[in-house]
């Protein structure tokens, strides 16, 4: 069931949402430990959402930050910009393009999102129509603030794209080279590793996310950081 505007479009897109269009057959495990989370995930596949720019506004929120400071600024904007949802009043639905446009600078500020990306993503709600019409790879790395990382992070959401790669990533190459190979890597090696797994390497991270074979964490962590204080 689905309420308000789009209420149909959503429902005709919950199969894709789903992964009814992902194509896992071809792919080949050829590792032990990839074997093994084929084996226990058997069911996982690669939904998209079809919404480019609401999949690209807290892909940027994400920018070499903590997940936590992402986190506080979306909840900030989405609760003073955002919509209720239909049929549940108690969701916010995210601003559309133009909204988002018009914030003003302040407003940013107390999000504790600095000029950089509030201008990434003001640019993006610019030109979202297109970013629609083709969300390939080089238009999403042709608008500023917008590179590999972000790009493939849109890639995954918006589009189901299985071979989408967060290059870039804080984590990311440190989880993959311990998963495969008994050794964290930085990004060069975890393209290596993740070379025989061509048009499956996201799938392919979205398995070792699940495995356990996290390399171990040492030395301090980061601090959450608050630009509001700036």
């Amino acid at each position: 069931m689905a309420w308000g505007a789009g209420a149909e479009w959503l429902l005709d897109g919950v199969p894709e949402l789903l992964g009814v269009d992902d194509e896992p057959e071809g792919f080949v495990a050829r590792h032990d430990v990839v074997r093994d989370q084929v084996t226990k995930r058997a069911g996982l596949r690669i939904g998209r959402t079809r919404r480019v720019f609401e999949a690209l506004v807290p892909a940027v929120m994400e920018q070499k930050v903590l997940g936590q400071e992402a986190w506080r600024g979306w909840r900030y904007l989405l609760r003073r910009f955002g919509e209720p949802a239909p049929g549940a009043p108690h969701m916010r639905v995210p601003p559309p393009p133009d909204v988002w446009v018009r914030i003003p600078s302040w407003e940013w500020h107390r999000s504790g999102l600095e000029a950089v990306r509030a201008r990434t993503i003001i640019g993006a709600a610019r030109v979202a129509r297109r970013l629609e019409e083709g969300p390939d790879e080089a238009r999403l790395r042709s608008l500023p603030g917008i590179g590999v990382w972000t790009a493939a992070e849109v890639r995954q959401r918006a589009v189901g794209d299985p071979d989408a790669v967060s290059v870039g990533d804080y984590h990311l190459p440190g989880l993959v080279g311990w998963a495969l190979a008994g050794r964290k890597v930085d990004d060069a090696g975890m393209l290596e590793l993740l070379e025989p797994y061509a048009g499956h390497r996201y799938r392919v991270t979205r398995l070792l996310e699940s495995s356990g074979k996290h390399p171990p964490r040492r030395g301090p962590r980061l601090p959450v950081r608050d630009y509001r204080s700036f």
